[in-house]
């Protein structure tokens, strides 16, 4: 890590600050719970939070060690993690560009961790020992132990070592992160800048928070100063028990403005859990595609208010075929757990058991249906899919008709070779969109296959329109379309009728 630049912190002044040293009517400190709290905590935990230091062979035109958590191209937050990684080595790792040509070279890396058991074992983040060739962790007394990968999790940025300790260890236990407030007291120890264990204090901001970084964020957002070198370190309660591991923050120039986050101790439970039974996760995986229920496709299936996460498909080879689980349900409960939105469907379910029976909930036509459903377990999608031809029908010219801003025409052999729609696709092809439609802002477009309307199938452009005119007469605003693209993917969209 290049030399840190250190500056003297003023303190801000104002209401807040001054009610901090405000006496109430009995001459107590009316925030004193805070401070003190603090210090306790500190005194009683300090010893089981590590430095973590790698080292890792690169090439020399590399920038050293600085793999981070991948986030989705455009995400909001990304180039202020990159910020916060990039040129991330420990002291030593600097030195003079292109001495050494292009012959490899050893870059260190910093980080921090806890230990949860005595025995040895200590959690810290993916990314901090991500690509290292080797790993130790040092005490807070300065004692250094090689350590041993137990497992990572590179979707919630988790990692479990073990080490061989010569004296016996302090150990820290996780507390509940759901029982935390918003303005609770929280406080973050670790090692920022190389600086060792260095303790810092702060509240809890948000709760819950997607920044889109990983398909389960569900991230604590704390002030607390979380600065290059905290990632992997605990977040405290006032009872000293781990509610969070320090993992990202928002900075333009890499050190704190106050914005943190912390993967909360719910779900680091259950990931260091399997990591040290298993090596790896074994998540639950349901076998479905889901998206959100927007206003118009609830008004569509008649839900209110707009909730649950809408089945858009559904795997021939997963779990939720043989439950009875179709395309346009809408699931609203899964064991046991209200399901606002898609992300707290995918949650729940990584969360669950492998194998276990569980209640899923759905919404269809309207109407509450239970499904008992037995969990597969989510595989790392590197599947291969083999297109496989069948015979079609002589080619036939297609018959075109208008419906709701679209073009549409029957699928023959000749338009599924012009669009490279799969075999698969069954439905009503689209074949030009009105620039001026609802459907044009909906992000239709030539290729697009419709499969269903008013979840009733469809092989006509005449299908379509007889659809759209029953739904005109009932008195509805909209209609829901279950469309697929070439490769078979399906999502559902809703359309004006007006």
């Amino acid at each position: 890590m290049p030399a840190a630049t250190i500056a003297p912190t003023r303190l801000r002044l104002g209401l807040a600050a001054l009610a901090v040293t405000a006496f109430s009517a009995f001459g107590t400190p009316v925030q004193a719970r805070g401070p003190e709290g603090i210090a306790d905590v500190a005194e009683k935990v300090i010893d089981a939070v590590v430095n973590i230091s790698t080292s890792q062979t690169v090439e020399a035109k590399g920038g050293g060690s600085n793999t981070m958590p991948q986030l989705p191209p455009g995400s909001p937050f990304e180039e202020f993690f990159d910020d916060f990684f990039k040129n991330r080595r420990g002291p030593g790792g600097g030195g003079k560009g292109g001495d050494n040509g292009g012959a490899p070279k050893k870059t260190n890396s910093l980080g921090s961790g806890f230990i949860i058991d005595t025995s040895g074992v200590v959690v810290t983040n993916n990314h901090v020992i991500a690509d290292a060739d080797e790993i130790h962790v040092i005490l807070n007394d300065g004692t250094k132990i090689k350590a041993e990968l137990v497992g990572v999790d590179k979707k919630t940025d988790l990692a479990v070592l073990k080490i061989k300790p010569p004296k016996p260890l302090v150990a820290v236990k996780f507390g509940d992160s759901d029982k935390l407030r918003l303005g609770d007291w929280v406080v973050a120890i670790g090692n920022p800048f190389s600086l060792g264990g260095t303790v810092t204090a702060g509240i809890v901001s948000a709760k819950n928070r997607d920044i889109s970084s990983g398909p389960y964020d569900s991230y604590i957002q704390t002030d607390a100063s979380i600065n290059r070198g905290n990632s992997g370190g605990p977040l405290f309660n006032l009872d000293g028990d781990v509610i969070g591991v320090n993992t990202l923050i928002i900075s333009p120039s890499g050190g704190s403005i106050g914005i943190g986050f912390a993967v909360p101790s719910k779900t680091v439970t259950g990931v260091v859990d399997q990591l040290r039974q298993f090596g790896e996760l074994r998540r639950g995986w349901l076998g479905v595609r889901i998206q959100s229920v927007t206003d118009e496709i609830a008004e569509s299936l008649n839900i209110k208010p707009a909730r649950g996460a809408l089945v858009a498909g559904v795997d021939d080879k997963g779990p939720a075929k043989p439950a009875g689980i179709e395309p346009g349900d809408v699931v609203v409960k899964f064991d046991g757990k209200d399901v606002k939105d898609p992300k707290d469907l995918s949650r729940v379910v990584a969360d669950t058991a492998v194998g276990k029976e569980v209640d899923v909930v759905v919404i269809r036509k309207g109407q509450e249906q239970t499904k008992k459903v037995t969990l597969g377990r989510l595989q790392d999608p590197e599947k291969v899919q083999a297109a496989v031809k069948t015979d079609e029908p002589a080619p036939e010219k297609p018959v075109t008709q208008k419906a709701l801003g679209l073009d549409l025409a029957a699928l023959n052999k000749d338009l599924r070779t012009r669009y490279k729609i799969k075999d698969s696709v069954k439905g009503v092809v689209v074949t030009n969109v009105d620039a001026n439609s609802d459907a044009a802002e909906k992000r239709l477009s030539a290729g697009d296959v419709i499969v269903e309307v008013a979840q009733e199938a469809v092989s006509s452009g005449a299908d379509i329109q007889k659809r759209v005119d029953q739904l005109k007469k009932d008195g509805k605003k909209s209609v829901l379309l279950l469309v697929s693209n070439a490769d078979g993917e399906l999502r559902f969209v809703a359309l004006s009728v007006q």
